[in-house]
């Protein structure tokens, strides 16, 4: 099972960078948490952020940014609509389910048949015919 973030919104800010001091190169990425396995596919709503200059490449964590970048931020956070939550059963996940219900249908039935036949064993034949039968040498 692999557990990745994907992007799911890029927004370009126009503040300077608290590192390089350049304009126009800081982006803020929020990301959304996916688990895929082979049975199932899980998008979460565990979202994070992670804010970035181009221009040096250097990550901008929180401590290091302006009032102003924390205002644009705050306004891209409002705006940032994350994706809708979901759990999809792939094709392997599906024949497995299937499998399993049909093994615990044929239980089911069997048990069933067992509890309607007993029954109807003993009135055809003595109960002394039955033991031998299960207990040959007793």
């Amino acid at each position: 099972m692999s557990k990745k973030f994907i992007e799911v919104k890029e927004a370009s800010l126009k503040n300077n960078c608290p590192v390089c001091y350049s304009n126009e190169h800081l982006r803020v990425t929020f990301y959304q948490m996916l688990h895929e396995s082979k049975l199932y596919k899980w998008l979460t709503s565990e979202v994070k952020n992670e804010m970035t200059c181009i221009n040096c490449e250097s990550t901008i964590y929180p401590v290091q940014w302006t009032d102003d970048i924390e205002r644009v931020y705050e306004y891209h956070l409002k705006a940032f609509q994350p994706s809708k939550s979901y759990f999809r059963i792939k094709g392997l996940g599906l024949i497995v389910i299937i499998f399993v219900a049909i093994v615990l249908a044929g239980i089911g039935l069997y048990l069933l048949l067992l509890e309607i036949i007993t029954p109807l064993l003993w009135h055809l034949q003595p109960p002394e015919v039955l033991v031998q039968r299960v207990l040959p040498f007793s």
